[in-house]
């Protein structure tokens, strides 16, 4: 009779760590990625908190003689049509584009958390109301919503403010209504209300902290589009007053000029996407480590 050899062969449990290996690959190479996304956003806050750290330059200072010089030693992103150092001004002009986009997203989140909240506690007919108006909102494209509210409240930057965070309020509101009727039917609430808790303590200290958690994770990816929203209204002069510098205004004040002094109008884009873009990688990554951390 044959005799069966049982003993394993020699590789075949050899593959184990390049499997590993090759699953480790993916979290690798999103570090380098994430960690140059957090420098540049960190860069981009910087010049908004204290411009004067990376030049002394005027952004409002005019000099037609040097007018329209294209980019180099002096000027490092040229000169506008009245002789502004570019530079100097997409700096200056990160503070009040920040802000617009910062501000429009604080306010998107403290609008949806109230909506979320009292659809989700308010019962049945105040659910389906306030959820059948969130679903009329959600059906107009965020900026044309925002131009709506423009034309009411009326321009200038609180106003700005104002309309993008009604343009992107129904979004949050699902989101906080979704997160709430899970946390209202979760054990220690349905403890706390045994116990005699009273409502507002019960919202302030059970629903809210558990609710909003998700909210601001993905607030965070909802900043480069309130950013983007805020850049656009002032593109089409709704916002900040010249000659107050603020990215999406100069790139309004550049379309004049791109056959002749392109350089106008393309960094103060360039500053718009590359904001939005890093902002986006760092929210992208933050929501993925919290759906992991829930999922566990």
């Amino acid at each position: 009779m044959t005799s069966i050899d049982t003993a394993p062969a020699p590789d075949t449990a050899r593959p184990l760590p390049a499997a590993r290996s090759r699953l480790r690959l993916p979290r690798a190479a999103g570090g380098p990625t994430l960690v140059l996304a957090s420098a540049v956003l960190a860069l981009i806050v910087l010049a908004g908190v204290a411009p004067g750290l990376f030049t002394s330059t005027s952004p409002i200072e005019t000099d037609p003689v040097n007018a329209l010089v294209a980019p180099g030693g002096a000027h490092w992103f040229g000169t506008d049509q009245l002789g502004r150092d570019l530079f100097s001004r997409v700096l200056y002009g990160a503070r009040p584009s920040l802000l617009l986009g910062l501000g429009a997203t604080l306010l998107a989140v403290a609008g949806g958390a109230l909506l979320g909240i009292a659809a989700a506690l308010g019962g049945k007919y105040a659910d389906q109301a306030l959820m059948r108006l969130a679903d009329v909102l959600l059906s107009l494209p965020p900026i044309l919503l925002a131009l709506l509210a423009v034309i009411v409240l009326g321009t200038g930057s609180g106003n700005v403010m104002a309309a993008i965070a009604i343009a992107f309020i129904p979004g949050y509101a699902r989101i906080v209504r979704a997160e709430t009727l899970v946390v209202r039917r979760s054990g220690y609430v349905e403890a706390a209300v045994g116990l005699g808790l009273p409502r507002p303590l019960l919202i302030v200290r059970h629903v809210l902290p558990n609710a909003l958690g998700p909210m601001l994770v993905l607030a965070t990816v909802g900043f480069g589009s309130s950013l983007i929203a805020a850049s656009g209204l002032s593109f089409l002069g709704l916002g900040p007053e010249p000659p107050s510098p603020e990215w999406g205004a100069m790139l309004s004040q550049g379309r004049g000029f791109l056959a002749t002094a392109w350089w106008i109008g393309v960094f103060p884009g360039a500053a718009i996407t590359l904001t939005a873009l890093v902002v986006n990688a760092v929210g992208r990554r933050a929501q993925a480590r919290f759906t992991r951390r829930t999922t566990r």
